[in-house]
């Protein structure tokens, strides 16, 4: 089979991406190692995506805005970052920028159900479940997958979009920097007593941080950063237990607490591939860029590569030039690093900062959070960053 596209994983990002292309007069292939029925109705996962007006104007295009449930959509209005035991709060607020809100907070199985809906109606993309890649050959005019049964596909272009521990991204022998965190994330739903006002919350505690993405009504998905071993004993409490001890380590401020969805954990590792491209190859989503999620950006990003790729892509088809050349994955590359790259490195140094809780980084922790709060204009170009539609 000689598709123009293949990309490699039918996760959100690889979807989008075979969606933005569809329609074009390419033709196009994606694998995935999931059965079809967990594509079409994705488990709950404890994740709460923060998208960004430009990221709902791209999803609005692809047709996967209109498929959400307006209970899996929750409107992130304003922000705020906490420094251990103070009251004292860095605050952003979507007014800066002129705008109603800074976003919105949809549930990742939402999104990824939306995406699959979307991609199943697209009559030249194939969907090719419970398969893998066993081999990847690759020369200057060409790549040949064979998959796990011996089929043999050779497109014009291979996209990895598996994530950021990317088998597809170690077959091409693309090195990627890894950063390990030495830390397990807990994700859950609670009710709570208090109002949340549709503020999310970022709190950097002293040996923990946590985080309150707000949803629908009083209740919010509520993020626990803690060495493995304490997640670990946390997902075996009773529910009531474990209820009173978030209660605690959010030191009460949301009034009494109620657990409302199973727990999930996810160890935190982020990502950064040393090359997006390659010989007839790209990189997408967490298999490029793998983000701590302390500034949210993760599939923000993915849906920057999703538009900076198909654009490019898109651009030489319309050309009639091979998509598979180097100059539109050169262009992707550029404009994909200049994307991603500073706050990449940024959120890496704020995470070692603001986890480090010996005195004199407690006492910077809370002095720039201070000098932040004054600072207008950065506050305002973080609210434009959020806020900007394209």
């Amino acid at each position: 089979m000689s598709p123009d596209i293949v990309i490699v994983g039918a996760g959100p990002a690889g979807l989008c991406l075979a969606r933005a292309l569809s329609g074009k007069g390419l033709s196009i292939v994606v694998l995935e190692r999931q059965a079809e029925q967990a594509l079409a109705e994705p488990a709950f996962d404890g994740r709460e995506i923060a998208l960004t007006h430009g990221s709902q104007a791209l999803l609005e295009r692809l047709g996967l805005w209109a498929r959400l449930p307006s209970e899996d959509v929750a409107v992130l209005r304003d922000a705020q970052v906490f420094n251990g035991p103070s009251l004292f709060a860095l605050k952003i607020r979507a007014e800066q920028a002129g705008a109603e809100r800074l976003g919105h907070l949809v549930a990742n199985q939402a999104i990824r159900r939306a995406a699959y809906q979307a991609v199943s109606e697209c009559a030249d993309v194939q969907l090719l479940c419970e398969t893998s890649v066993r081999a990847i050959e690759q020369s200057q005019n060409e790549v040949k997958l064979v998959l796990q049964d011996s089929q043999v596909l050779q497109p014009r272009l291979l996209v990895a979009a598996d994530s950021r521990f990317s088998e597809t991204r170690r077959q091409l022998a693309i090195g990627a920097q890894l950063k390990d965190f030495g830390k397990t994330m807990l994700v859950c739903r609670m009710q709570h007593e208090q109002d949340h006002h549709q503020v999310a919350w970022e709190w950097f505690g002293y040996g923990q941080t946590l985080a309150l993405l707000p949803l629908n009504g009083r209740q919010s998905s509520m993020v626990l950063t803690l060495p493995p071993r304490e997640i670990e004993r946390l997902q075996k409490l009773d529910e009531a237990i474990f209820t009173r001890e978030m209660e605690k380590r959010f030191d009460r401020r949301l009034g009494a607490m109620q657990l409302a969805s199973s727990r999930h954990a996810y160890p935190l590792v982020g990502a950064y591939a040393r090359r997006m491209v390659g010989n007839r190859c790209a990189l997408l989503g967490d298999a490029a860029v793998g983000m701590h999620p302390v500034t949210a950006h993760g599939f923000n990003f993915g849906l920057i590569g999703v538009q900076l790729l198909s654009d490019a892509l898109l651009a030489a088809h319309g050309k009639r030039q091979d998509i598979g050349a180097t100059a539109p994955l050169a262009r992707y590359e550029r404009q994909l690093r200049l994307a991603t790259w500073p706050l990449y490195q940024a959120t890496n140094l704020l995470v070692e900062l603001y986890t480090n809780d010996r005195l004199p980084a407690r006492l910077l922790r809370g002095a720039g959070l201070r000098v932040a709060q004054g600072l207008l204009p950065l506050k305002k170009g973080i609210a434009r960053h959020l806020t900007a539609r394209a």
